[in-house]
């Protein structure tokens, strides 16, 4: 499976037969989408940088909300959390997506803006490549980000919802998240090819970069 970074909390899962798409948004964010054609598309929550889902092409089944569902042979299970951390009063619901494809599972954490209870930790007891927001504010900070790390104990980690010279929301830049991590810094990456035989023994930090050629 390939995955790329599309910007904010937009990642594309290319496996051999069928693509998805996270949390597309709009071009005020300003990132630029492009119109990417997908299979599927998961929506975390109903805010314009994350709901952009005619930003996206190719007629995709569009997923929202906590649930269990299948599409195309991708399992994907929706799991309800929160946009703050006084039980949505401020920004309302969260959804964290668990998405089985090729052997692995890809936990997309959307905008989660707290820690989790331990029942929730325990419903996610497998997760491969952990997509974590980081630039705080509107979601889980740098130091909060490197502890969900800890509790889920994923093999890779990508970063993403954090500052970069186009991204134009008040928020923080990865280097907070990677110095929590313990790490100098890290060359972002065009992409992550991986698969169950590629997997780390220990997790991995890994930086994708935002720019597509």
């Amino acid at each position: 499976m390939e995955i790329s970074y599309l910007g904010h909390a937009c990642f594309r899962l290319k496996g051999k037969e069928v693509t998805v798409i996270t949390d597309p948004y709009d071009k005020s964010v300003g990132y630029n989408l492009g119109k990417p054609a997908a299979d599927i598309v998961t929506v975390s929550h109903d805010h314009f940088d994350h709901n952009y889902v005619q930003g996206v092409g190719g007629n995709p089944k569009v997923v929202k909300g906590p649930g269990e569902y299948e599409i195309k042979g991708v399992t994907i299970t929706g799991i309800g959390a929160f946009h703050d951390e006084q039980g949505g009063k401020q920004r309302g619901k969260n959804t964290i997506y668990l998405i089985g494809i090729e052997g692995l599972v890809v936990c997309h954490l959307g905008d989660l803006g707290h820690l989790l209870a331990q029942s929730q930790v325990e419903a996610m007891e497998r997760i491969d490549v952990l997509l974590v927001p980081v630039g705080g504010f509107y979601t889980i900070d740098a130091a909060q980000a490197a502890e969900m790390v800890s509790l889920l104990e994923p093999k890779i980690v990508v970063p993403m919802h954090f500052k970069t010279e186009v991204a134009k929301l008040n928020i923080d830049p990865v280097d907070r998240f990677l110095k929590e991590m313990g790490l100098k810094g890290a060359e972002p990456q065009p992409r992550l090819v991986v698969n169950r035989g590629s997997l780390p023994e220990e997790t991995q930090v890994i930086v994708l970069d935002y720019r597509r050629g």
